[in-house]
């Protein structure tokens, strides 16, 4: 007996090596270690009473944002780079919420907070950029 069903079609929704490229030239890490050296320098000044409370919740946080990015990176297959990239984005919201509340506490300059948070909202711009690309790629091989 003849099959006449199409085959299955398998998708390929790995990254190709000739698509990859160093960390350190990705534009969205480095935005984003720009953003955590800045944060950094309100987290060295924080008073000791938050030493083990909002200054452990932002070097967590922070962290998280390149260390995420990183791993979005390194990874090659895109739907794991997107999550990778869903988890640096929510880490760098709660950047800016902990930004605010540095400003409510006044524990730092109210126009540099601002600032920092500027950054960060650019941060969140690229990444849901990122997203895009990474989705477009999807949709780009699962045609083929």
């Amino acid at each position: 007996m003849v099959d006449y069903r199409e085959p299955e079609k398998t998708i390929d929704y790995n990254i190709s090596e000739s698509d990859r490229f160093r960390l350190d030239d990705f534009e969205l890490y480095n935005l984003a270690r720009e953003f955590r050296q800045k944060v950094y320098v309100i987290i060295n000044q924080l008073p000791p009473k938050e030493r083990y409370v909002l200054e452990s919740q932002m070097r967590d946080a922070i962290v998280s944002v390149t260390n995420n990015i990183a791993e979005a990176h390194g990874r090659w297959h895109f739907k794991e780079s997107i999550q990778f990239c869903r988890i640096a984005r929510g880490s760098t919201g709660e950047i800016i919420d902990d930004l605010n509340i540095c400003i409510d506490e006044n524990y730092y300059d109210v126009n540099e907070c601002e600032t920092i948070k500027q950054n960060g909202f650019e941060v969140i711009r690229k990444t849901n950029g990122y997203i895009v690309y990474l989705n477009n790629q999807i949709t780009k091989f699962s045609n083929k």
